[in-house]
């Protein structure tokens, strides 16, 4: 006993209840992660950076598109591409394009839109390892008993 503060063993970490009730967490429904990717072909034909900004998808529309049987990945392309909007007139003007999709696969590759599509799929949470098994019941991260 020091300075008359009684040790009772190990200092126990808040539990994961405490830690999300009082921390600040982003509602994901709300504010969805986002990021900016160049589509390096578009870039060299256009002369100038040709950056497609992406985001998140929020969980209900992940789960209307999962019943899609066709043109999966053009789909999560034009939900979750916030700049450019495929669904813009003049772009699909551009291409002869009737619908969004249409103008999608007149602009890109097979393979850029597949790359689009996954980095919105890691934008959600998919194609990633989100989680981490706590080894031997310690309640800490990287913790051996």
């Amino acid at each position: 006993m020091e300075d008359g503060i009684k040790k009772t063993g190990p200092e126990q970490a808040p539990g994961i209840l405490s830690l999300l009730l009082e921390g600040v967490l982003p509602d994901v429904r709300r504010e969805r992660p986002r990021k900016q990717y160049e589509v390096k072909r578009l870039s060299k034909v256009l002369g100038q950076p040709a950056v497609f900004t992406l985001q998140g998808l929020p969980y209900g529309r992940v789960h209307e598109l999962q019943r899609l049987t066709e043109d999966l990945e053009c789909h999560i392309l034009l939900e979750g591409c916030v700049d450019p909007s495929f669904k813009d007139p003049a772009l699909m003007a551009k291409f002869k394009a009737a619908t969004p999709l249409d103008a999608i696969q007149a602009m890109l590759l097979p393979g850029e839109i597949t790359d689009l599509s996954r980095a919105i799929e890691r934008l959600t949470g998919y194609r990633q390892t989100t989680i981490r098994e706590i080894k031997n019941g310690s309640g800490r991260a990287g913790t051996r008993t």
